[in-house]
């Protein structure tokens, strides 16, 4: 029995999908036919592609909305297109471009013009890929020369933590009883509380560091 796929893919889990489970919809494709990767299309390694080209028989149809949504790699768009047209013997349609429709022009011509527009078009979606991926660049180096900060802020070290550090080195103190102590005056609990405990080890051990004493890696699994 000769079944009809659909394949959808987002690069990311924020990106919308509706567009093209539309598309496999308005075709007439049951939902259980229709497999979606969140993933980059720069390989294949991909959950769901994987699960669909298990699925896939000989003389079954795929769908898929454009190009770029099969991948966006032009080596590996060309090995996975032969594999399943040729090895599997299945039949792939492009929603957004009639010409790559392998239910038609079987022939030597017909053949030719789809390998063309094939690898065109695999061409251009890998060359969009490495353009989306200089602008990201681009845009994170303008953003740092302006003095935007990426990743989780920093949180300031308690208040006492000057004073504290002071007995510490005088060697009043231990290492752990002046984390402790400097975790005390700050005004959270639970695993902030460990994460500044551990936080103000760190910060002791580089600045006896830096004053040319020993360092010891205990901050190393802090």
């Amino acid at each position: 029995m000769k079944n009809t796929y659909g394949y959808v893919r987002v690069s990311t889990k924020d990106q919308n999908e509706d567009r093209q489970l539309l598309a496999m919809a308005s075709l007439g494709i049951e939902p259980q036919n229709i497999f979606t990767d969140r993933q980059s299309g720069k390989d294949f390694e991909r959950t769901q592609y994987k699960l669909l080209t298990q699925a896939l028989h000989e003389g079954d149809t795929l769908y898929i909305k454009s190009i770029d949504r099969l991948g966006r790699n032009y080596e590996e768009i060309l090995v996975q297109w032969g594999i399943l047209t040729k090895q599997k013997s299945i039949d792939i349609v492009v929603i957004d471009m009639p010409l790559l429709d392998t239910r038609r022009g079987k022939d030597l011509l017909g053949n030719f013009i789809s390998d063309l527009v094939l690898q065109i078009l695999s061409f251009v979606a890998e060359t969009e890929r490495v353009n989306i991926k200089k602008r990201q660049a681009e845009g994170i180096a303008a953003a740092k020369a302006r003095g935007v900060r990426f990743g989780r802020p920093r949180t300031p070290l308690p208040d006492n933590f000057t004073a504290i550090y002071s007995r510490w080195k005088a060697g009043e103190i231990t290492g752990t009883a002046a984390a402790e102590n400097a975790v005390c005056h700050w005004p959270h609990s639970g695993t902030e509380q460990i994460y500044m405990t551990r936080r103000c080890w760190r910060r002791m051990y580089k600045i006896k560091d830096k004053t040319g004493s020993i360092f010891t890696k205990m901050c190393t699994f802090l």
